[in-house]
């Protein structure tokens, strides 16, 4: 039987360069409320879709130097939300640890297969039609790779996500981040007062 975890599992974190400026909030047993600023208005609606979907409370505020590329501002988002991430779930004590789904988005499905092993891993099996996604700026979905290797060698999580057909770029990138809300969503739930591991720590 799931328990609720005692007290809420927050975090805030801050992460300063010469190239962005990220403010950072999160609530793991939120309920998906969020307030996302980042300057690329189709990565901020991902984002936005990660922490509704998560049903994770969520403030991420970026400052980059999108004159240049969009590549700096994404990749440190990613950075600075898996580190949030991994001090927001703590020990991971009675978490559920292990999750999977396929998330479709029209024509597109995609499969995520999620644990909170404390080993970072990224799989990622996802090609593109090609094209960028007209917005202003435009997003180059290669990004989307960067950002979930950033994040998962931050928050030390092994993350696997194929892509199983789709022709559109932006149902495929949408599906991905629904499907890794989704995904954590289920992995950090308590269920437990134990720690999911044979060696006692994760």
């Amino acid at each position: 039987m799931s328990s609720a975890p005692s007290t809420r599992r927050t975090a805030a974190y801050e992460r300063s360069t010469k190239e962005t400026e990220i403010v950072i909030a999160l609530d793991l047993d939120g309920s998906g409320a969020t307030d996302i600023e980042t300057g690329v208005p189709f990565f901020g609606h991902m984002l936005d879709q990660l922490g509704r979907h998560g049903g994770f409370d969520l403030k991420v505020h970026a400052d980059g130097d999108l004159e240049i590329d969009a590549h700096h501002t994404i990749e440190d988002v990613g950075i600075a939300l898996g580190e949030t991430f991994r001090r927001a779930w703590g020990d991971k004590k009675g978490v559920r640890r292990f999750a999977s789904n396929t998330v479709p988005l029209d024509e597109a499905a995609v499969e995520i297969v999620l644990d909170l092993s404390g080993r970072p891993y990224l799989h990622y099996e996802v090609d593109f039609p090609g094209e960028k996604i007209l917005s202003d700026p435009p997003f180059d979905p290669q990004l989307v790779e960067e950002f979930w290797r950033a994040f998962v060698m931050a928050s030390g999580i092994t993350l696997h996500i194929v892509m199983h057909r789709g022709r559109n770029t932006h149902h495929i990138v949408e599906a991905t981040f629904k499907g890794v809300a989704r995904a954590l969503r289920d992995a950090v739930r308590i269920e437990s007062d134990t720690l999911p591991s044979t060696k006692g720590t994760l």
